[in-house]
């Protein structure tokens, strides 16, 4: 997820006395961004908004929507078989609808809290989006410093874009000896050595 503050100046004139104050808003602007990685390449971007275009923040039924009328038929797009779908442990992510969604698509290849494979909540060492994807793209949408939420949108689109193949084959191996790593030591801390890629 990639935030953004936007920042907006009221000026006014009262009787002869020239002010201005900046107005912060109690809760900053912001995009909520979703895709899926595989081996393969990226599924995605998706944007939350609500109907006006306008940003919002996840709940189980927008997430639900998302893969029902985003993820599942770009999912037909790609020539995968045997896809195993991992998520963290988000309150959206984990109701019984969305999981039952999920079931009803991936059936015992679904890694989620709740899920048929009960994935650890918080396992952000063991999940490519968060220690990989969403690093390395924060690491280069504010490069140019974007002022708007738009601009902020296009760079992650671009970033996005812009990873091979070849990357994510690296991504998903790394993520494979995490786990064997994790597995053979029986749920040890990982060392250092395994965060290189």
């Amino acid at each position: 997820m990639a935030t953004s503050t936007n920042k907006t100046a009221t000026f006014g004139v009262k009787l002869i006395h020239k002010y201005m104050s900046r107005e912060t808003p109690l809760h900053p602007e912001k995009l909520t961004v979703w895709c899926a990685l595989w081996a393969g390449g990226i599924i995605g971007l998706y944007f939350f908004k609500n109907d006006e275009g306008h940003n919002v923040t996840v709940n189980g039924d927008l997430y639900r929507a998302m893969i029902t009328n985003f993820f599942i038929p770009e999912l037909h797009n790609h020539d995968v078989q045997e896809l195993w779908f991992q998520q963290y442990g988000a309150t959206c992510h984990t109701s019984r609808a969305t999981i039952d969604l999920l079931k009803d698509t991936f059936g015992d290849r679904l890694m989620s809290r709740f899920g048929p494979v009960n994935w650890p909540p918080r396992s952000c060492d063991l999940t490519p989006q968060d220690y990989f994807l969403w690093s390395y793209v924060i690491s280069l949408v504010y490069a140019d410093k974007p002022q708007t939420l738009d601009h902020l949108e296009d760079n992650i689109g671009r970033v996005i874009a812009d990873i091979r193949p070849q990357m994510l084959e690296k991504v998903i191996e790394n993520w494979t000896s995490r786990l064997d790593y994790i597995r053979a030591s029986r749920g040890s801390p990982m060392p250092e050595i395994i965060f290189k890629m």
